[in-house]
């Protein structure tokens, strides 16, 4: 018996989410002095026009290491947890912290745990879920299937394209006469994660759909053996865009599978209404 436990970041898809072998643990989410939990009850329409509303940036909370114990005492012997990189968030802390938590009150004898730093957000987390199950499943051993999907990891990049700056900007991490040149002359960064799990902007294009094509660009210049790997989409707010990239990739490469997911609570704080967010 297994468990997959992964944070609020990374989306479930329908088809997980009644799988019974995942669970979600939430962040939270306070924009102007409002708090959010991200889960079943995250609104993401209000979510937006809150963010779009406030002279402020939105910002995360991280689950407590309680949140994660409680999980870890409810669960099998074998608990695989995956978090948002833990350059980028706490909850990767707070679920390490929680399972010595765990060890000291029940012995490290009772069930085997292990969690994963994603290095990654969003269906970046939803794809290491997943590939931790197509190990349990396959008959592999706890330490194997951790190996596996480390290494997994290690291959594994992020891409995503935004709509707008202004929350970057709200945040103070863009500045502000940065933020206005790139809004007036309409200039998309396209933005990816390093091997650290950290941000960094890999081109920047004019226009949304030159942006997002050289997103795909990219991508397809990094993945090997396309075929016997899946691609995972998530959008905030903008499913004909996330479907069009899907069939520009589709004309350049083939893939075991492309799936699309709407974001949930933190990653459509990071995205943003209208962001595109590419993991393989």
């Amino acid at each position: 018996m297994y468990k997959i436990i992964i944070d609020s970041c990374g989306e479930l898809t329908n088809e997980l989410k009644s799988d019974g072998h995942f669970k979600n643990v939430a962040l939270e989410i306070e924009v102007n002095g409002q708090r959010i939990v991200d889960d079943e009850t995250f609104d993401q329409l209000s979510f937006l026009k809150k963010v779009k509303e406030s002279p402020v940036g939105p910002k995360s909370s991280c689950p407590s290491p309680e949140s994660y114990l409680q999980l870890y005492k409810d669960e099998p012997e074998h608990v695989y947890v995956v978090t948002l990189s833990k350059e980028l968030s706490g909850s990767y802390n707070s679920a390490v912290l929680a399972k010595k938590l765990y060890e000291e009150e029940c012995g490290a004898e009772h069930k085997k745990i292990y969690v994963f730093n994603s290095r990654s957000a969003s269906v970046g987390e939803t794809l290491i879920g997943m590939k931790i199950q197509e190990c349990e499943e396959s008959q592999m051993t706890f330490e194997e299937t951790v190996a596996h999907v480390e290494h997994y990891i290690s291959e594994q990049h992020t891409y995503f394209v935004l709509e707008t700056l202004e929350t970057l900007r709200k945040n103070g991490r863009l500045g502000n006469i940065k933020a206005f040149v790139a809004n007036a002359l309409n200039i998309k960064p396209v933005m990816g994660s390093t091997p650290e799990g950290e941000i960094c902007q890999l081109g920047q294009a004019r226009g949304m759909n030159k942006a997002l094509k050289k997103m795909i660009a990219e991508m397809l210049s990094k993945v090997k053996n396309s075929e016997s790997r899946i691609l995972a989409i998530s959008h905030c707010n903008c499913p004909q865009r996330a479907k069009a990239v899907k069939q520009e990739i589709l004309k350049l490469a083939a893939f075991k599978d492309i799936v699309i997911v709407d974001t949930a609570g933190i990653s459509s704080m990071y995205a943003n209404d209208g962001g595109i967010i590419m993991v393989v």
